[in-house]
């Protein structure tokens, strides 16, 4: 069914303000988070994207994992392939060069009530399928269903503040919000991917497939080796490559993502030609690995581009569903074994910044005292934290010398009701304490060890499991380990996505992002206070206070960043200067002929 039920009279009828009738709001061509879009309707293409860019040409690059298994990455089950996004388009895409702005493509048109209650899009007349199938109002109603339903918990976290889709004619979209609050929602609604409902109608959307799946992008995938390699082909006929969005982006004409179980045999493939692009590496890897002859000969180039992005955190989690971690002594004497200091300088080249906030590299880190703002959003649950949240600024002072800090974890175990037995620290009830670090990659291994060392040095019991990434990502999906490293990302304009990470509801749902198995009512309440916040000022308070709330509770230990993106490629790409402020767009990059036939001659041996 198509159209579900409306309760906008009853919320008329209680005093919430009248929504405006489609017909009386302008149709816009983007929607800002806050303030105005930057580019007006007239513009002919995003700044960083060059329309007379050459077209063609391949891009080979390692993928993330040791292989794959499913070709649809939006469900549960099955380890997807890399790259799936490039072949479905989205409602709206999001210019990298603004914090959070939305800009038409699948949708030529937008119409937001006034009051957020509603949002509507209209679909570009000439979208269509792969299989020149026009993509209609009914796909996207059919994609958000099957998301939410039968998707993975991402959706219905994310989606959560709509109360209605239907079809208001073949080529318009109408969403119901009944989280109004949220100023974000009528922008992510944007970021769907729109799945055509006549090529799902005979297949189960929960089976893990590894068909080219049928999409609308400027890609479809051409080649599929299981667990091996995947291939994508750029569709020449694309029904959106002139819109001002796509015109002098994905220019390459092949994208190929190979598998490789171990790095360094990744790194070996890349000096020898096979891998045109590495993105990210470690320190020691970036410091050392790029001297050899084709770097040397300036056919391997590297850049570091710098982030405009929250760095966000990475870091090695706790699970709160294991009753070891309940205890915050434990946890904090956790933090205090870990030395950055030492990795930095002995296996990281002192490349790294240590990370302490959950929004990092931002204006909505927490520091010093909470203000007068923050105040007002924490002051009602003071009773459910510690009173350090309000009297100790941030960030937390530490001793320095690690033996003190070791001291110091020591301290806070025995007057947390741990004791000491032959070199053993033991639980209130008598058991050793045992951790597990959880990971599917071995080049990790050498990071793990010197906190394990200084576990061992208080008396607790550690040890690393290894597995493949399959049993990993099995594993994680059920909450089946003690620590992992994990990660939580974040953007410039944090919102819904919260709700997954920190939220009481999705502790318990398989797959979710929530990998603490946080239930907290009173980070609940400050996730919502942030997705409802109605100015920038608002939001940045808000995170704040979350920020503050999460550091206090010592549910992590807190990593390293880099404020920037290092690649490494050889030098047949190129790219129009600046680069976008906010986020990478390898879309906008291209293969130089020129330079491309001079690579492959030196690759050849010519």
């Amino acid at each position: 069914m198509i159209r579900l039920l409306l309760p906008m009279l009853m919320a008329m009828a209680s005093g919430a303000a009248m929504a405006a009738e489609p017909a009386d709001v302008p149709t816009r061509h983007a929607l800002a988070l806050f303030g105005d879009p930057a580019l007006d309707e007239g513009f002919q293409h995003f700044p960083h994207a060059n329309p007379d860019a050459p077209v063609g040409g391949s891009l080979s690059r390692a993928a993330n994992g040791s292989s794959f298994n499913s070709t649809n990455p939006y469900i549960i089950q099955g380890t997807p392939a890399a790259g799936l996004s490039h072949t479905y388009d989205t409602l709206l895409t999001q210019n990298p060069d603004e914090p959070f702005t939305m800009y038409g493509l699948l949708a030529s048109g937008i119409r937001l009530d006034p009051n957020r209650q509603w949002v509507e899009f209209d679909l570009h007349p000439k979208a269509h399928f792969h299989d020149g199938t026009p993509v209609t109002a009914e796909d996207v109603v059919f994609s958000f269903n099957t998301l939410v339903e039968q998707g993975r918990p991402f959706y219905g976290a994310y989606y959560a503040g709509v109360e209605d889709v239907y079809v208001a004619d073949e080529d318009t979209v109408h969403f119901d919000l009944a989280d109004s609050e949220s100023r974000e929602l009528p922008l992510i609604l944007g970021q769907m991917p729109v799945l055509p409902a006549h090529y799902w109608q005979d297949r189960d959307f929960t089976d893990p497939t590894r068909d080219a799946l049928l999409g609308s992008g400027p890609y479809r995938i051409v080649s599929v080796d299981p667990g091996r390699r995947i291939v994508y082909e750029r569709v020449e006929d694309y029904w959106g490559k002139d819109l001002p969005v796509n015109r002098g982006r994905h220019n390459i004409g092949r994208l190929i993502y190979d598998y490789y179980r171990d790095a360094s045999v990744a790194m070996e493939a890349f000096k020898a030609g096979n891998l045109d692009l590495r993105i990210g590496a470690t320190a020691s890897n970036w410091a050392t690995g790029y001297d050899f002859p084709a770097a040397n000969q300036g056919f391997v180039k590297r850049l570091e581009i710098p982030d405009g992005q929250p760095a966000g955190m990475q870091a090695y989690v706790m699970n709160l569903r294991r009753d070891k971690f309940q205890n915050i002594q434990l946890r904090e004497a956790l933090n205090l074994a870990f030395n950055f200091e030492w990795l930095n300088k002995n296996l990281f080249y002192g490349a790294y910044e240590r990370t302490h906030s959950y929004f990092a590299n931002s204006q909505m880190a927490a520091a010093g005292l909470p203000s007068d703002d923050e105040l007002a959003l924490l002051e009602p649950h003071r009773d459910a934290l510690p009173e350090r949240v309000f009297d100790t600024p941030l960030p937390m002072e530490r001793p320095q010398d690690p033996r003190a800090r070791l001291k110091l974890a020591h301290e806070k175990l025995t007057t947390a009701g741990y004791r000491y037995q032959d070199g053993q620290l033991l639980k209130p009830g008598g058991e050793p304490l045992h951790i597990e670090v959880l990971l599917y990659d071995t080049r990790f291994e050498r990071v793990v060890q010197p906190l394990l060392q200084n576990l061992e040095r208080l008396g607790i019991q550690g040890n690393i499991r290894v597995v493949d990434v399959n049993q990993y990502l099995n594993r994680l999906r059920n909450f089946d380990f003690d620590i992992i490293v994990g990660s939580f990302p974040q953007s410039a304009s944090p919102g819904n996505e919260q709700r997954e990470y920190w939220g009481s509801n999705y502790a318990d749902v398989p797959r979710s992002r929530n990998l603490i198995g946080l239930q907290s009512p009173v980070i609940d309440d400050l996730v919502e206070k942030l997705v409802a916040a109605d100015t920038r000022s608002e939001l940045d308070t808000a995170a704040r206070a979350l920020d503050r709330v999460l550091r206090w509770g010592f549910y992590v230990i807190p990593q390293w960043h880099l404020p920037a993106t290092r690649l490494a490629f050889w030098d047949k790409l190129a790219w129009k200067e600046p680069f976008p402020q906010y986020s990478l767009d390898l879309d906008a990059w291209w293969i130089d002929p020129q330079r491309a036939r001079e690579v492959e001659a030196r690759q050849s041996g010519g």
